[in-house]
């Protein structure tokens, strides 16, 4: 068992790791000996700032552990990269994957960091082809840069977005493949959109890719909730400062209560099947 101060990233700054992985989550950690549920998921997954993640909170309704495998910033790759991480997720009588958008993905486009999959790390070939007129030197982050390429030219940024769609696609289907009893979330402040865009968490993912996974996964749980209680803004501060940067549209105490809220039953339902 392994801890780390992780600098304000949850309230008490307990993380811990499983296995031989480097990635730190949010602890304290789990027993993995017995039955236990798992939750993979991005930021809003890990509840940074947030006392009680809904994770946290369906392990007092349903008496099991629940491992919080939420990677602050993390992506889809995070856990096809990491077997140690990908094992733990596995071993679960069920798996909860919150929905996370597609733009930190490695595509042929571009490449990410193989744990921080935010960080935009080179241009591909193709990429640079693409826009000829675009200094890639400039971006650190994947938002950055997509946000730059649909202001240069949203019909050959769209082109970028069509590969995005695709490898999230592909990369879900693997990753669901490893999982036991997958359970989809979708958490934000709109329904799934019919056409996804640059923007809008979770990014550039539309309802249609979310309906070509339900016949993968074992449910699909929708918590929409109103946009007050999707900004931690509105009820948090931490360290005794407003974090307003850091916590810009990620959800509040209340939002990760009505995450609970949807999907205790459902869990509840699928473990006595």
């Amino acid at each position: 068992m392994a801890y780390a101060d992780r600098g304000g990233g949850a309230p008490d700054d307990q993380t811990c790791r499983y296995g031989a992985s480097r990635m730190l989550f949010r602890g304290p950690q789990r027993n993995l000996q017995g039955r236990y549920i798992a939750v993979l998921g991005g930021t809003e997954t890990y509840g940074k700032f947030i006392p009680e993640p809904f994770a946290a909170l369906m392990e007092q309704a349903l008496g099991l552990p629940v491992v919080n495998l939420g990677a602050v910033n993390g992506g889809l790759d995070l856990y096809l990269n990491e077997a140690a991480v990908l094992e733990v997720a596995a071993g679960a009588a069920i798996c909860v994957v919150q929905i996370i958008g597609a733009q930190n993905l490695s595509n042929r486009f571009y490449s990410v960091h193989p744990r921080r999959n935010d960080r935009f790390v080179m241009a591909r070939p193709e990429l640079r082809q693409l826009f000829p007129e675009v200094d890639f030197t400039e971006f650190s982050f994947t938002r950055h840069l997509l946000t730059v390429l649909q202001r240069v030219s949203a019909e050959r940024a769209e082109r970028v977005v069509a590969e995005l769609r695709q490898v999230w696609l592909e990369r879900m289907c693997l990753l669901l493949s490893h999982l036991h009893k997958p359970v989809l979330l979708w958490l934000s402040d709109q329904p799934p959109p019919d056409l996804a865009r640059i923007g809008h968490d979770p990014w550039i993912v539309d309802a249609a890719m979310i309906m070509a996974m339900r016949l993968r996964a074992a449910e699909v749980v929708e918590v929409v909730v109103n946009p007050a209680d999707f900004d931690s803004r509105v009820s948090l501060r931490a360290g005794g400062r407003l974090e307003q940067p850091s916590l810009l549209g990620l959800p509040g105490p209340e939002a990760h209560r009505w995450a609970a809220r949807a999907l205790v039953p459902v869990l509840h339902r699928h473990l006595v099947m």
